[in-house]
């Protein structure tokens, strides 16, 4: 037992393999888009279940496992912003990634694909504006990210979605998630106002573990250990966002709080290749002879994590500067569904899913350099006024504004304690050895230091 100990505790941690700079997360994010669209694909262009469900002995899916990945990779650099963020521009930087690319897509959705769809279905767009589940009650409805309309004018019965649903068919049903995304950010987003995530870090962790029991819970109580997770019912509606899934909340909230936990406590997760391969060997045991449901998501949790930092450091430049992974989200379903109703299922499961990929990123390269590219330069730049500026410098050029002076103000203390760009003068020394002439004051705040590096920097 000593020999484990001391062994357990000479393994290198997720500390000391992290680097914010030299990771593949960006690789790993692109993975997991590209695997909601392969497993879409049997639903979506053959009306069959999704990839793994059947492998999983109806456990799971591909989809699911990759929106698993998505929720732990999205807790631990969302808590990485939040850790480095004042609440005020977390919350912008938070916007900007969101809504922009989500509002053109939302509107290329519903004024340039639905359209050509019911040109396509019905040979005219008459009763396509004025049906009640019209493109614009789709922009209304669905601008805040609640979703409560996928479906456009009544189209797309024909795709084989369509007709495995029995009726109208979604148009983007992968934008069901966002609601959950921005849910778990508005939490982390109160851990900043509150403190509490940088002074009562446990608090997460006691999160984790609450989440954890409610799952071994529907583990222990389901009809065998290959169910799928029980629906416990809705959470909500809440004004404007609308009511979310209890069965998807718990377990998406719990990927997204382990990886929130990992970001906090890195220093207490061995990364090693040995316990990899044991997750490795848990998640597919789980997946074929069940308990899925408690065992899947720890697992994927640390092969994600372990991915992240194991892989080759060049990947590390992949996604940099260029991150196409909003937009395969954004767009995947559309493309995947219109390509589906022109008949690309002829070309078998393979030739489906290479369209699908090529397809959407003729849409996700454009929203990344016109929409999200520009809207992500504007993060450093919350909308605040002249005395948020004035306070804290502008936050592009690091510079500060210099406060107004009026005749008969005393100066600032600032401008007491910058000294001039003249060289000083010497002055004799007394008997004492302290200069008779001017001193500097020594008593100077942060900000007075910093101003000095900024007249030194010039």
């Amino acid at each position: 037992m000593r020999a484990f100990w001391s062994y357990w505790h000479h393994l290198p941690t997720l500390k000391d393999r992290y680097s914010a700079k030299q990771n593949a997360f960006g690789v790993l994010r692109m993975a997991l888009a590209c695997g909601v669209i392969i497993a879409h694909a049997k639903p979506l262009g053959f009306g069959e279940p999704s990839i793994g469900w059947g492998f999983s002995s109806e456990q799971s899916d591909l989809g699911t496992m990759s929106l698993y990945g998505f929720f732990l990779v999205s807790g631990f650099l969302i808590t990485e912003s939040g850790l480095r963020h004042s609440f005020r521009q977390y919350a912008w930087a938070r916007f900007v990634r969101v809504f922009p690319g989500l509002w053109v897509c939302l509107l290329v959705t519903a004024l340039v694909f639905a359209p050509l769809v019911a040109l396509y279905e019905r040979g005219s767009l008459d009763g396509f504006w004025s049906h009640p589940d019209g493109p614009f009650d789709y922009l209304t409805t669905n601008w805040l990210a609640s979703m409560e309309q996928f479906s456009i004018s009544g189209l797309l019965t024909g795709t084989p979605f369509g007709q495995m649903m029995g009726g109208p068919s979604a148009f983007d049903g992968s934008l069901w998630t966002l609601r959950y995304d921005l849910a778990f950010y508005g939490i982390i987003a109160v851990l900043i106002a509150t403190a509490v995530l940088r002074r009562a870090p446990r608090a997460i962790l006691l999160l984790a573990a609450i989440c954890y029991v409610f799952i071994l819970r529907d583990l222990l109580t389901a009809p065998d250990w290959t169910s799928r997770p029980p629906q416990h019912g809705a959470v909500g509606p809440f004004p404007l966002i609308g009511s979310f899934a209890a069965d998807w909340t718990l377990y998406l909230g719990f990927l997204f709080v382990l990886g929130a936990a990992a970001r906090l406590y890195p220093h207490r997760i061995p990364m090693h290749g040995s316990l990899a391969a044991l997750a490795a060997a848990l998640l597919l045991a789980s997946l074929t002879f069940g308990a899925f449901v408690a065992i899947g998501p720890p697992t994927i949790a640390y092969l994600v994590l372990y991915l992240a930092v194991a892989l080759p450091q060049r990947l590390a430049r992949f996604g940099r500067g260029r991150d196409y992974t909003y937009g395969l989200y954004i767009y995947g379903f559309p493309v995947q569904q219109i390509i589906a109703l022109l008949g690309a299922a002829q070309f078998g499961l393979f030739g489906y899913i290479v369209l699908s990929l090529l397809g959407t990123l003729l849409f996700a390269v454009p929203s990344w350099h016109f929409v999200e590219g520009p809207a992500m330069r504007l993060k450093h730049r919350p909308p605040v006024g002249k005395t948020y500026r004035r306070r804290h410098g502008d936050l592009v050029s690091g510079r500060r504004v210099p406060r107004p002076t009026f005749p008969g103000m005393s100066p600032s203390p600032l401008a007491r304690s910058t000294p001039s760009r003249r060289p000083p003068a010497r002055h004799s020394r007394t008997a004492a050895g302290r200069s008779a002439g001017p001193r500097r004051s020594r008593q100077l705040s942060y900000r007075d230091l910093e101003q000095l590096l900024e007249e030194r920097r010039r």
